[in-house]
């Protein structure tokens, strides 16, 4: 019985963070909008914020690296250098 609330506490626990991946459709969309900057990065670096998502280590022409924030709607809101 033990064993039983201990995974169920576990699983409670490690819901949201199941819920804050970025949806497919949504990580295509970031990808072409990367590709169009002439950037890249892995699609796992990809967080999903209340306000938006992260894109950490995005990696662009050049070889400059950045983080960069987008809005809900994608909208580019900061860049920050690395």
């Amino acid at each position: 019985m033990k064993s039983i609330l201990t995974l169920a506490a576990a699983t409670l626990i490690a819901a949201p963070a199941f819920a804050s991946e970025v949806d497919e459709a949504t990580e295509m969309k970031i990808m072409a909008m990367l590709t169009e900057m002439e950037c890249q990065m892995d699609a796992d670096d990809i967080e999903v914020e209340d306000d938006g998502y992260d894109l950490d280590d995005v990696i662009c022409k050049g070889g400059n690296q950045f983080d960069i924030k987008l809005d809900k709607d994608l909208n580019e809101v900061s860049r920050r250098a690395e």
